[in-house]
């Protein structure tokens, strides 16, 4: 899953983005209304973790653009992430096309938990995923193949996460790099095929992630 954070408290953007790729998230951090801008019109998000009181704008205002501005691609969820606690505040961000709101202060557990469950509501899985022999729980950070756990790094954990996510599909590695990976990738490195190669080595036989010639690689949902 990749987030775009848009928080201008510098302190708290480092803490919450590094918490956040700890839990094998890609993020990519926006300070400002005019940044966030910037990237979401660059940039297709899972997930918009979106302060409101922003130094050059209203989050809010960027927040009801989404829901009609072409030039900008809308994440699948957007949780406002502010200290305005109002309920007429709560009421306004959830009208204007928040999916969800927490307050600061905020338990940086109870962020985590909101993520889950928005990734849960988008994707249309539950709680736990599994893929013919494949089981991954996306709370505990653990993944299995039959009964032998995985022992997989963040970003090997996150490759298999959104693999399982699209069970059966083509992904490219442009799809890859777009959800997997945040702005600090770069395009053009080996990075796709050597954390991937790494993966199927231990997911073992029979491979599950197959390359499709010329066009990306299938989770085989059925393995």
């Amino acid at each position: 899953m990749r987030i775009l954070l848009v928080e201008d408290d510098d302190d708290l953007a480092e803490v919450v983005a590094l918490g956040l790729r700890n839990e094998s998230y890609a993020v990519d951090v926006a300070g400002t209304h005019d940044a966030a801008d910037e990237m979401l019109r660059t940039t297709t998000y899972d997930v918009a973790c979106l302060d409101l009181g922003l130094p050059d704008g209203d989050g809010l205002d960027l927040l009801r653009r989404l829901g009609h501005d072409p030039q900008l691609r809308r994440p699948a969820r957007v949780l406002v992430l502010t200290a305005r606690d109002a309920v007429d505040d709560r009421v306004d961000g959830l009208d204007a096309g928040a999916d969800d709101y927490l307050v600061k202060p905020f338990d940086f557990a109870e962020l985590v938990a909101r993520l889950r469950a928005l990734g849960r509501r988008s994707d249309q899985h539950g709680s736990t995923l599994r893929a013919g022999d494949l089981t991954l729980d996306p709370a505990t950070h653990r993944a299995w193949r039959a009964d032998v756990e995985l022992d997989l790094t963040p970003r090997e954990f996150s490759l298999l996460r959104y693999f399982m996510h699209h069970p059966g599909q083509v992904l490219s590695a442009e799809d890859l790099l777009e959800h997997v990976w945040d702005a600090n990738a770069d395009p053009f490195t080996s990075s796709v095929r050597v954390i991937l190669s790494r993966l199927r080595r231990k997911l073992g036989r029979p491979a599950v992630i197959v390359t499709v010639s010329t066009v990306g690689y299938r989770l085989e949902a059925g393995s």
